[in-house]
Order: structure tokens, then C-alpha cells, then sequence
């Protein structure tokens, strides 16, 4: 023990770019990495990145729309998947079902004491074992349509007890809140893949070698 606490935004299948990011960060043998989800869909790698979480315990995430949305087909529901979803699916089917054991056991939310991690975010003024599944995986603003970007941005009203690192919404910079910090810097678009440090409240991010996805 005695490790660092490397939280990484939206991987979305940069494999590559997740190795650079922990071998600049100087990752070791006591640290600790954990994903604010969607670790796949949209980019080139998502199978590399499944293993490293699925094979090495230091390794570990809660789980994105985009993950959550796959783990939906897989278990047999009926849901319509996205252009970039039905590419992952199709990379991936012939090994979903050791992917879906994986999936089903990715927490919605990570307690990690002074911070809590989870992919979008929290609605303010709602205890957390209220929280919804679709708060938690696509909130972006306040209002009737969580998922729009126009209108209060959650994490501008959130005054929780625990600092909250999140992801799905990308911008060029972490998003800051007084109590939450968003981590999708938008590497499969082709800006960067960025992670937080806690124990030193650093950040540490790498350029994505080219973008994955044009939207």
C-alpha cells in the first residue's frame, strides 16, 4: 500500500494512449488506476483495453453509457446500439461473454474516501443511494433533458461531502467545479486522455496519436 490513486477520463478504446499516459505519469507496481468509464466504443483498441482492466488487479472502473449500453445487448435486452457501439460489439462478439461477466461487475460508482468517482455525474441535493442509473452514466446539465449541454451544468451546484471526478462530457481542459473535476478531455476525438493524480492533486495527460472518431 502506500500507492498513488491515478484516476483516468474516457478511454473509449485508446490503448495506446492510456500506456503512454501511465508510463508518463511513472504508474508502479503500488499505484492504482481507476477509469471514470466508457472504456470502449469509438476507438481502435477495445479489446486491449478490456484485458488490462480484466487481467490486472490494480486496475479497475465504474461503468460509462457506452459500456452499460453494450452490457445491455449482451445480457439479451433489446436495445438499439449506436453507429460506434455496433463496431465494438462486432470487434468483440465472439468474446462477450467473458466481456458481459466483466462488465456486470463495474460498480456505477467508486468510493475512494476524500473522492468519488462515476462517469457523469451526480444530480445536486439527491443522497447518493438515490442516484439514478441514467444520472450517473449521462447527466450533463440540470433540467429536464440531463444529457443536453445547454442549461446549469451539474457539477456548478454539486457541494457535496467528496470531490467528485467524472468524464463523459468532453472539453479541451478538465471541467472544475468547487467539488468535482471532469476528466474527459475528448482523446478519441483527437485532443488528449487525461488523468488526475489525488494524492499529489496533479494532472498528468498525453496527445491522442489521431482522432478515432470525427464527432
Amino acid at each position: 500500500m502506500g500507492g498513488r490513486t491515478i484516476v483516468v477520463g474516457d478511454i473509449h478504446g485508446c490503448y495506446d494512449e492510456l500506456m503512454a499516459l501511465l508510463e508518463k505519469a511513472n504508474f508502479s507496481e503500488t499505484d492504482r488506476v481507476v477509469a471514470v468509464g466508457d472504456l470502449v466504443t469509438k476507438g481502435p483498441k477495445n479489446r486491449e483495453v478490456l484485458q488490462q482492466f480484466m487481467t490486472d488487479s490494480r486496475f479497475s472502473s465504474v461503468i460509462g453509457n457506452h459500456d452499460l449500453q453494450l452490457r445491455r445487448r449482451w445480457s439479451g435486452e433489446d436495445v438499439d446500439l449506436k453507429p460506434a457501439q455496433k463496431e465494438a460489439n462486432k470487434e468483440l462478439k465472439g468474446e462477450s461473454d467473458a466481456y458481459t461477466s466483466f462488465l456486470n461487475r463495474l460498480p456505477f460508482m467508486i468510493d475512494l474516501d476524500t473522492h468519488l468517482v462515476v462517469h457523469a455525474g451526480l444530480r445536486p441535493g439527491v443522497e447518493l443511494h438515490s442516484q439514478t442509473t441514467s444520472d450517473l452514466t449521462k447527466i450533463r446539465t440540470l433540467g429536464g433533458d440531463r444529457e443536453s449541454e445547454e442549461g446549469t451544468p451539474w457539477y456548478h451546484v454539486y457541494h457535496g461531502e467528496k470531490i467528485v471526478l467524472f468524464g463523459h462530457w468532453p472539453a479541451p481542459e478538465p471541467r472544475r467545479g468547487k467539488r468535482a473535476i471532469g476528466l474527459d478531455t475528448g482523446c478519441v476525438y483527437g485532443y488528449n486522455l487525461t488523468a488526475y493524480i489525488i494524492e499529489t492533486d496533479e494532472f498528468v495527460s498525453v496527445k491522442a496519436l489521431r482522432a478515432y472518431d470525427p464527432n
